[in-house]
């Protein structure tokens, strides 16, 4: 069992008083109360975002693959590409092959393996990215300058690397129903 943890009330944490004893937790109900509180923040802030009249023509899950593809140097196989998008493999194939069908993305072997195809952005994809980029951009910023102070959003940036970094690369990506996990009921 964890040791009890006490962690101090939002607004208390920002004054740097601490939390009355009755709120002590163990530390595995603090994680998956913290896990469920990221989660419910990126539902809040994808619907926000969601609703915006940017996505006229992809949709938000067309644009994470152009902005995946736009951050690459490099033409990426499909696999590679899914390490980055929370898709299945299946659909990300889907996705990819009507963005080529659209002009947006091109595909070409890969000259390591002819079994494999390579995808990268076209001129077309590159433009549209920039163009829904820039006002989603905005957007974002808008949303988390409105909530959080600067040295807030300095903290959330080095608390999500870390645990980016702590997941192993050659975890498959979580697929949708993966995502929410029950808060498990341990004695305090």
């Amino acid at each position: 069992m964890s040791a009890p943890v006490t962690p101090a009330a939002p607004d208390a944490q920002i004054a740097g008083a601490p939390a009355p004893a009755a709120s002590r937790r163990t530390r595995t109900v603090l994680a998956n109360d913290a896990w469920e509180s990221l989660l419910a923040a990126h539902t809040h802030l994808m619907r926000r975002f969601g609703a915006e009249d940017m996505w006229s023509e992809v949709s938000m899950r067309e644009y994470d693959v152009l902005y995946t593809l736009a951050k690459r140097d490099e033409p990426q196989r499909i696999s590679e590409l899914g390490k980055h998008v929370m898709l299945s493999q299946p659909a990300l194939s889907r996705l990819v092959e009507r963005l080529v069908e659209r002009g947006l993305v091109g595909r070409c072997a890969d000259p390591r393996d002819a079994r494999a195809a390579h995808v990268s952005l076209t001129e077309a994809g590159r433009a549209l990215q920039r163009r829904i980029g820039l006002a989603h951009g905005r957007s974002v910023a808008a949303a988390m300058t409105a909530a959080l102070t600067d040295e807030e959003l300095a903290l959330l940036e080095s608390l999500n690397r870390r645990l980016a970094a702590s997941t192993p690369s050659s975890a498959p990506a979580p697929s949708p129903a993966t995502m929410p996990t029950p808060t498990p009921q341990e004695p305090s």
